[in-house]
């Protein structure tokens, strides 16, 4: 009996969890992936609120504000496949505590930065802490809760925390910076990230690893996915200042789109790939990304373009801009409740469309705020919207991505929806940014040139957001159409979905 149960540790198991030496509370190891969620998560868009006073502390340019931003997110979504396969190959406790440490040193050398070089460096190594610690919360939770019910709890927990991380990055970014210091919005993962990790190395259990090898984990599909996207921001990003027919332009878009075909041609051959292409069989994952990358477009760039149309526009000092986002965050936690409850009697794609749709209207409804209206009327209702649609969708992301996906894919599996989240989120931000700038730069020509300041320049700042929020909307609608692909059954995968066409031609 012994050393069958040492057996059944040394391989994973066919079912959905990978069985634990020791018996640990689910509610402890919830805590854990969910607190670890909210911090990554809330680093997206803490700095949002802080960036004004970043770029006069140390004198960024438009285009490195953008970086700082971008530095993170880029290396986030570019190795979140590498992560949650480290994960699932190397042991999910091992990798999440690595990257826990990763993150919080970064956050530490980015709090005392003094150069633009430096802080997006240390923002970038950020991200690279984050791409693997993420992964691992996700795919602990679709491991630990194998009964569907309780499943669709944690994962609501899950989605409701991160959501709000996302939400309340604005007010906690806008508390540190006005009575402590922009720094202070780094500097406050460290403390969190000590505790985190010590709770983390009690509650815990080390799953068994599949393989040891550093070359299992296809370094170079990781490098060519992250290059690509890179490659392809920084174009887009440079189209702010350039032509687009500009080689600065059109160079990088070229090579990240070329580097993402080399990425799928190595998948195709590697011998232990770092997605293996026929996970795309499954029709509820695929469509759960399509919805991720297209919302995510929107949603950074919603937290992004507000928050400095709130400060430079509406004049809001960093503690009013980051107050001002609190309805905003309310309801993104409103709209994850909700989101959990009706899901259970509903299935997630009435909401996967639902959602994306009132985050679309909410978008919409701000690309029409006029700058000299005031908060009340113009930004609260729209901002609370979206904020709504957002946290509807959110929970539905997960708990699609992840069902009937077998334990040895879980990382794997969580790791494409976040990764799909997060480069919809820079490249939503590259592209909206560009377009926001660009109207604004063509207002202020149609205006004779002179319209750099005073009240003719805060209009055409107010124009450009506008377009770029307008713009945002279209995307996030997209993400509504995308909804209509998602299978019926809440649980439903790839053979299920096989099966029954099986069926139906006998």
């Amino acid at each position: 009996m012994t050393t069958a149960a040492q057996r059944s540790q040394e391989r994973p198991p066919a079912g959905p969890a990978v069985r634990q030496r020791r018996s640990v509370p689910h509610w402890t190891v919830l805590v854990v992936a969910a607190a670890a969620q909210f911090m990554v998560i809330l680093d997206v868009s803490i700095v949002n609120v802080a960036l004004p006073s970043v770029q006069v502390d140390l004198g960024l340019s438009t285009v490195g504000l953008q970086w700082v931003v971008n530095a993170y997110a880029l290396t986030f979504a570019g190795l979140l496949l590498l992560g949650g396969r480290a994960g699932d190959l190397f042991g999910r406790k091992r990798v999440f505590l690595a990257g826990l440490a990763l993150f919080s040193a970064a956050s530490l050398v980015g709090g005392f930065a003094q150069s633009e070089t430096w802080l997006i460096t240390a923002r970038a190594v950020q991200g690279v802490g984050g791409a693997v610690l993420a992964p691992s919360t996700l795919s602990l939770l679709t491991t630990t809760y194998t009964d569907p019910a309780e499943r669709a709890k944690a994962l609501g927990v899950w989605g409701a925390v991160g959501g709000t991380g996302g939400a309340m990055g604005g007010l906690v970014g806008g508390v540190l910076t006005e009575t402590l210091s922009w720094r202070w919005v780094l500097f406050v993962n460290v403390p969190i990230g000590v505790l985190l990790a010590a709770v983390a190395a009690w509650a815990l259990v080390e799953t068994t690893p599949q393989v040891r090898r550093l070359r299992d984990l296809d370094v170079p599909g990781s490098l060519a996915v992250t290059g690509g996207l890179f490659a392809l921001v920084y174009g887009i990003v440079s189209a702010e200042t350039r032509s687009f027919s500009s080689p600065f332009v059109l160079g990088p878009v070229l090579l990240g789109v070329g580097l993402l075909g080399a990425f799928v041609l190595v998948e195709r051959r590697a011998p232990r790939p770092l997605v293996p292409l026929s996970i795309f069989r499954r029709r509820a994952l695929v469509a759960a990304d399509g919805v991720g990358l297209t919302v995510g477009m929107g949603m950074f760039s919603f937290w992004f373009l507000l928050s400095l149309q709130m400060q430079q526009v509406y004049g809001f000092d960093p503690l009013r801009a980051g107050l001002a986002f609190l309805p905003a965050s309310l309801a993104l936690v409103a709209g994850t409740a909700v989101s959990t409850r009706v899901g259970r009697r509903t299935g997630p794609r009435p909401l996967l469309v639902a959602g994306p749709l009132a985050a679309a209207g909410g978008l919409l409804w701000l690309s029409t705020s006029d700058p000299g209206g005031t908060y009340a009327a113009e930004l609260l209702g729209p901002s609370m919207l979206a904020g709504l649609g957002i946290g509807v969708t959110m929970v539905q992301l997960a708990s699609t991505a992840t069902a009937g996906v077998p334990a040895e894919q879980a990382g794997l599996a969580s790791g494409l929806l976040q990764t799909c989240r997060q480069m919809g989120g820079a490249l939503g931000l590259a592209v909206l940014s560009t377009v926001a700038a660009a109207h604004t730069a063509a207002v202020v020509a149609g205006s004779g040139g002179g319209g750099g300041g005073g009240d003719a320049g805060v209009e055409a700042l107010a124009a450009g957001y506008d377009r770029g929020l307008l713009v945002g909307s279209c995307v996030v609608a997209c993400g509504a159409l995308i909804g209509l692909l998602v299978p019926r059954q809440p649980q439903g995968d790839a053979e299920t979905d096989e099966a029954r066409d099986a069926a139906r031609k006998d």
